[in-house]
């Protein structure tokens, strides 16, 4: 297989996918717009870093068969807001997974198409509701994103908003970022989403995704993350020991309710979040409504500060 990015013709994997398009580039990989000869539709092919000759053997065949069991994991997973996954495989050196081709925009270009600006509070509130269910569902089966970004939350052109990459954020971590964090705890996450929990390697469940979903809140609500510095370092140390400043102190026509559920899904504690997405779709909608939302809990604010593992 040519290497990855070189567009001077097509390319045909496994007889099948014909790779037409270079459409997104990452620190996982590419994603293509790609022909399924097959079935004579179009699809989205994200092509992961290669594994390469200086990986040692027993570490790739760890890593392939990871991918296998994440791959077939996120193909089981039947939502109207998750990102279809047909089919995966490795060729060439190269893991490679099959995904529904979504005709929308991201929340971070829908953001970047706004100048910067917030998004208005009706989508705002649909995306919250419209990606608590996804992820009641998911957790449901046992899965977490671990990754969850505007990044990976796109927004069709009918409004409805799905969330891309389950199963394969944890393996992106393996890939990517092995090598430079080898023996450490740290989990996978973008340091402006990342949950204090997985800042600090500790245990990673539903209630993490529930944090870096109140991060993308905040974000498209406010135009601005909850840690808005250049640092990374910074950014992290502010997850960590911090509450960030409530979103109406950027926004003040917030929505009360709306501005309570997003400062209660960035407690420091993942006791004084949302006890799962189900809780929070059930918040949103009491808010929509008018009716009463419960109120944070005390501990929501700033915990005694913790050096994750990895700096130990």
């Amino acid at each position: 297989m040519p290497e990855l990015g070189e567009t001077r013709d097509t390319r045909l994997i496994h007889g099948r996918y014909r790779l037409l398009d270079l459409i997104g580039r990452g620190g996982m990989g590419e994603v293509w717009r790609a022909r399924d000869e097959a079935l004579g539709r179009h699809v989205a092919v994200k092509c992961l870093k290669p594994l390469g000759p200086q990986r040692d053997r027993s570490f790739t065949r760890v890593l392939r068969e990871r991918f296998r069991r994440e791959a077939r994991a996120a193909a089981a997973l039947q939502h109207r807001g998750i990102t279809v996954v047909h089919d995966f495989g490795e060729y060439e050196g190269i893991l490679y997974l099959v995904m529904e081709l979504l005709e929308g925009r991201d929340l971070s270009r829908l953001l970047e198409d706004n100048r910067g600006h917030p998004l208005d509070v009706d989508t705002v509130e649909d995306v919250a509701a419209q990606v608590a269910a996804a992820l009641a569902y998911t957790h449901d089966q046992g899965i977490v994103h671990r990754d969850l970004k505007p990044a990976n939350i796109v927004r069709l052109g009918d409004g409805t908003a799905k969330i891309c990459d389950f199963g394969i954020a944890r393996l992106g971590h393996d890939i990517g970022f092995t090598a430079r964090l080898t023996g450490t705890g740290m989990a996978m996450g973008t340091p402006h989403y990342m949950s204090p929990e997985q800042i600090g390697g500790d245990h990673v469940d539903r209630r993490s995704d529930l944090y870096s979903l109140g991060c993308v809140l905040y974000e498209i609500a406010t135009g601005v993350p909850p840690f808005d510095l250049a640092d990374a370092w910074a950014v992290l140390v502010g997850h960590r020991d911090t509450a960030p400043e409530p979103p109406r102190s950027h926004r003040p026509d917030l929505p009360a309710h709306l501005d309570r559920i997003i400062i209660d899904l960035l407690a420091k504690d993942p006791e004084d979040r949302p006890s799962d997405a189900a809780d929070l779709a059930g918040r949103l909608a009491a808010g929509r409504t008018g009716a009463r939302v419960p109120l944070p809990r005390a501990s929501s604010g700033a915990r005694e500060p913790r050096l994750p593992s990895w700096t130990r």
